[in-house]
């Protein structure tokens, strides 16, 4: 008989102790940016699909697991991604105007394991701001990111920070000299993403503009001076990338992280068209937070400007200290003094405390109690387990 009690490959339980260590510090980063000023906001796992893939690119559709509606015959996706369901919570809530912020913590579901290591169902927390055209928003992302790295107890991170408007600038400009054709742009981004120079050379015409884009998957640089003296007469594009770079650099906190630039940083499901920013530490063999600018995604007829960033909150469970916590053991009692210890379960609970009861008369304590409830001289007390 084949068995039921299997899940689906790169999908798994989180148990106790880890669970309860992962809702801990889940509350701890949402805590976190409300400090910061961001609106909670929970998006269903369920939407029509039209409305999950308003931040459409090729591989945020295949990532979607897609179901038919009973209910109205349209097509209904499980959420691969939060940041479209922002977008549209942003423009049904205030029409798209003025500065918004906000914060979100869920899972999301991939139709496959982006890597054999990685889990099909991450935990998604992430921040974005609404309404704001400027680096300052794109500081004031990357500093929390920062910050939700030093609670975690993420010590010396490092901060990658990329520019898409390099990309997009020499790009663009390939395509209008010829040396780019149309079709091939998806499989130049992919070529760039992948810091593949060779496949790269193959996709271009040979140009001075193509040698720009050949070794761009390899301009990486501690300084941002480097990285501009390497694509010194590119279009213009790029040096208002550059510059714009220095200004958030200008902005950030970087006092306990390392930083390095890397303008082939193509990061997320490619709808980014500002500033990206992703966090890494030698510890993890991916990104630990990944985010960036997205202006004008949604609607194409309005510019709204837009920022953010998400990470995967369960990467996080084995770098969380463990917080013991007391927990209380009552036994099964008598029915003479019963009512005695219930008594006392229910104040100690109002204060506060942890209590597990028996239910039978020879359970015993599980071995995460710290203490049990001892009768001694005619009355109910709290004792150390030992």
């Amino acid at each position: 008989m084949k068995s039921t009690l299997y899940l689906p490959e790169g999908v798994e339980d989180l148990l106790h102790p880890d669970a309860w260590r992962f809702e801990q510090f889940r509350r701890k980063v949402l805590d976190l940016f409300v400090r910061w000023g961001f609106e909670y906001v929970e998006p269903p796992v369920i939407e029509y699909l039209d409305a999950l893939l308003i931040a459409s690119s090729d591989d945020l559709d295949l990532q979607t697991l897609k179901v038919l509606d009973q209910a109205s015959g349209r097509q209904l996706g499980i959420r691969a991604d939060l940041t479209s369901q922002v977008i549209r919570i942003d423009r049904q809530r205030y029409g798209a105007h003025g500065t918004q912020r906000y914060c979100y913590a869920g899972p999301v579901v991939y139709a496959s394991s982006l890597t054999a290591s990685k889990s099909r169902v991450p935990f998604k927390a992430g921040a974005e701001i609404f309404g704001a055209g400027n680096v300052v928003a794109d500081a004031e992302v990357v500093n929390l990111m920062l910050e939700v790295a030093r609670m975690s107890g993420i010590v010396e991170p490092v901060l990658l920070l990329g520019h898409m408007g390099v990309y997009k600038s020499l790009m663009e400009a390939l395509l209008e000299a010829g040396d780019l054709a149309p079709e091939d742009e998806p499989r130049l981004f992919r070529s760039v993403q992948l810091k593949s120079q060779s496949d790269v050379g193959r996709l271009l015409k040979e140009s001075q503009l193509s040698d720009f884009m050949k070794k761009l998957p390899m301009t990486m640089s501690n300084e941002l001076d480097v990285i501009a003296a390497e694509l010194v007469g590119a279009p213009e594009g790029v040096e208002q990338a550059i510059a714009e770079l220095r200004e958030l650099l200008e902005l950030i906190d970087i006092s306990a992280a390392s930083l390095r630039f890397d303008v082939a940083e193509l990061t997320g499901y490619g709808y980014h068209n500002g500033p990206v920013y992703s966090l890494y530490h030698p510890k993890f063999g991916s990104a630990l937070a990944q985010g960036g600018r997205y202006n004008g995604l949604a609607y194409a007829d309005e510019d709204r400007p837009a920022a953010g960033f998400d990470m995967d909150l369960r990467m996080f469970v084995e770098e969380i200290k463990p917080n013991v916590e007391e927990l209380i053991f009552a036994p099964f009692g008598e029915q003479d003094n019963r009512s005695d210890l219930m008594a006392l379960v229910v104040e100690l609970r109002d204060e506060g405390k942890n209590v597990v009861c028996a239910l039978t008369s020879n359970e015993e304590a599980p071995n995460s109690c710290t203490h049990y409830l001892a009768y001694q001289s005619g009355k109910w007390t709290v004792a150390e387990l030992v």
